[in-house]
């Protein structure tokens, strides 16, 4: 994958499960649309309102293809309402980066 988009939710900590549940259901949706989906985030410790998702495309072309299936996608609309009228997203930003090469997926120990 050539590049990411980086996904930072600022969420309403008191709907954390609501947003759980917002997450989960983008597990099924974005790779049926054509993304490649490396993971949702929730807090865990420390700050109670910043969640992430990331999601990666061979390029931004890519991205605008799978924006346009998304909004034909009937589970991906009722996804967005639901965020909508629960109100546990209450701001979101989108950055796209890419990957450093030798830097990503290197597991513990596995350097020399």
């Amino acid at each position: 994958m050539t590049i990411t988009c980086f996904i930072r939710y600022q969420i309403d900590p008191f709907q954390r499960e609501s947003f759980r549940e917002y997450a989960e259901n983008w597990g099924r949706i974005i790779p049926r649309c054509g993304g490649h989906l490396v993971g949702y985030f929730l807090p865990y410790e420390g700050t109670n309102d910043i969640a992430w998702g990331l999601i990666a495309f061979d390029s931004l072309a890519s991205y605008e293809a799978y924006r346009n299936r998304l909004r034909s996608d009937p589970e991906s609309r009722e996804n967005f309402a639901m965020a909508q009228t629960k109100r546990f997203i209450l701001r979101e930003e989108r950055t796209f980066v890419e990957v450093v090469g030798g830097t990503f997926g290197i597991p513990a120990g596995g350097t020399t």
